[in-house]
């Protein structure tokens, strides 16, 4: 499940910085990392950066959610976050508009990892079914996460038992996703 999840994740980008390619004749800009250090940056001016997609380095996992909450993670949640740096990439899932999270540098992966394990903590203090998030949307209180037991990708509303199935797989859902500049 890791590797399709990795080649999924890697077609999209590829999709997603061809659609820069060719609108703009550049590699995403962002206005939102300038300033940020990665791996990933190409170039910067006053106020944006330009970035290219980075195998991801360190040699880490998500193994740190595995300790602090003792379960055991979805393997493709693990290539999610592990397979590439690269900025955040605009999309859309069947007419929903969402932005797909990714990793911008090791010390970033740091800091998703921590925000996994308080999503994960809050959802057991509520007695929820554990998810972990992928993408945000527009409304602040809903996120696209993959479901740690089953395996689904669900669009869930955040401290509440509401949540709707988009994709059997995390594959699935980045196979059927389309880039938005």
């Amino acid at each position: 499940m890791e590797k399709e999840t990795a080649l999924a994740l890697t077609a999209f980008t590829e999709r997603y910085c061809d659609a820069w390619q060719k609108s703009y004749g550049t590699w995403p800009q962002s206005e939102a990392l300038y300033g940020v250090p990665s791996p990933c940056i190409l170039s910067s001016t006053e106020s944006l950066v330009t970035w290219r997609p980075q195998p991801f380095s360190p040699s880490q996992n998500v193994n740190a959610i595995e300790r602090a909450l003792e379960i055991v993670i979805q393997p493709a949640l693990n290539a999610f976050y592990t397979t590439q740096f690269a900025g955040d990439m605009p999309a859309r899932f069947s007419g929903e508009s969402l932005t797909l999270l990714q990793t911008w540098s090791a010390d970033d992966f740091l800091r998703v990892q921590e925000n996994l394990i308080g999503h994960l903590v809050t959802q057991k203090r509520l007695k929820l079914s554990p998810t972990l998030f992928i993408a945000t949307l527009e409304s602040e209180i809903e996120v696209i996460s993959l479901c740690n037991l089953s395996g689904e990708v669900v669009k869930e509303r955040l401290g509440t038992k509401q949540r709707s199935v988009l994709a059997s797989s995390l594959t699935d859902f980045l196979n059927r996703l389309e880039p938005v500049l």
